[in-house]
C-alpha cells in the first residue's frame, strides 16, 4: 500500500485542489500532475470505464506523484472492492443518505478487524502478492481514504448520524444533486440549496470531518477555503478543455 500524500496533507490541515477525470487516457493524470493538481477523481459513475482503461489510469498516476481517487457507481461491496484492489488510494462513494450506509461503506473499505472488504494478497494493490500481507493490511487500513457523497434532503436531515460513523475521512457537497432535491434542478444558489450546504459544512467541521466540493473557477476555491472547505474539485478534465479552448477562440475570432 503505497503512502497516501492526500491523507496527509489533510491531516495537517492543508486545502488540497483536484479534479474529476472523466476520459479514460493515462495521459490525463500525467497532465494533471504536471500542472500541479494534488489528486483526481475518476468518474466511473458518469462515464463508462472497463477495467484495463481503470488499471492504465492508477498506473499513470502512481507513475507521476498525484493521488487518484475513483468515484464509484454506487455504494456496492463488490463495486468498491475491485476498484480498491486496482491500487485506487480511496473511494468517493455517491447516495450515501443513512447512517446504516456510511457505515457499509466503511466496512467495505476496511479489512478485518476493521471491516469486511475481501483480502486478497495477488492483487495490484498489494504488488501481486509480493507484499506483506499484514503491513499491507494495516497500511492499507490506515491510509484508504473514504469521501462519502451528502447530495440529497435525506441525506442532509440524517447527517448527524452520519457523521457518527467513524472511517469517514470527507464529507462531500454535490450541490447540483442537492438542488435537485430540494424541487429546484440546476438552481444551485437557490437559497434552500445553499442554506443546506451551510449547515452540512458547519456540522461536518464541528464533528471534525473534512468538507468538500466542486468549485467552477479559482475564485469560487479561494471562497470555499475561506469557509473551512478543504477538499475542492475544480470542475472537470473536459471542463477545463472546454473552457480554455472556448475561452481562446472567443479571444482570437472576436
Amino acid at each position: 500500500m503505497r503512502e497516501n500524500r492526500l491523507k496527509a496533507m489533510l491531516a495537517q490541515g492543508q486545502s488540497v485542489i483536484g479534479t474529476f477525470v472523466k476520459l479514460t487516457d493515462p495521459a490525463v493524470p500525467e497532465i494533471l500532475a504536471l500542472a500541479g493538481f494534488d489528486f483526481f477523481v475518476l468518474d466511473t459513475e458518469h462515464v463508462a470505464v472497463d477495467r484495463e482503461q481503470l488499471t492504465n489510469i492508477v498506473r499513470a498516476a502512481d507513475a507521476a506523484g498525484i493521488t487518484p481517487l475513483v468515484r464509484v457507481r454506487e455504494n456496492q461491496q463488490v463495486e468498491i472492492l475491485q476498484n480498491l484492489d486496482l491500487g485506487y488510494a480511496g473511494v468517493q462513494v455517491p447516495n450515501v443518505d443513512m447512517p446504516q450506509q456510511a457505515r457499509d461503506l466503511a466496512s467495505y473499505v476496511k479489512y478485518t478487524p476493521d471491516g469486511v472488504r475481501g483480502l486478497s494478497p495477488s492483487v495490484r494493490a498489494c504488488d501481486y502478492g509480493t507484499c506483506g500481507v499484514k503491513a499491507y493490511i494495516a497500511a492499507a487500513n490506515a491510509n484508504t481514504m473514504i469521501v462519502s457523497h451528502c447530495e440529497t434532503k435525506t441525506c442532509v436531515e440524517n447527517l448527524d448520524g452520519i457523521l457518527e460513523v467513524p472511517g469517514i475521512d470527507v464529507i462531500f457537497i454535490g450541490p447540483m444533486d442537492l438542488s435537485q432535491s430540494y424541487g429546484v434542478p440546476g438552481d444551485t444558489a437557490d437559497p434552500a440549496v445553499q442554506a443546506a450546504i451551510a449547515d452540512v459544512t458547519r456540522k461536518a467541521l464541528a464533528a471534525g470531518k473534512t468538507v468538500g466540493t466542486v468549485a467552477g473557477t479559482p475564485e469560487a476555491a479561494r471562497e470555499l477555503i475561506q469557509k473551512g472547505v478543504r477538499y475542492i474539485l475544480l470542475a472537470s478534465d473536459q471542463g477545463m478543455i472546454y473552457k480554455w479552448g472556448r475561452t481562446a477562440v472567443d479571444a482570437i475570432k472576436g
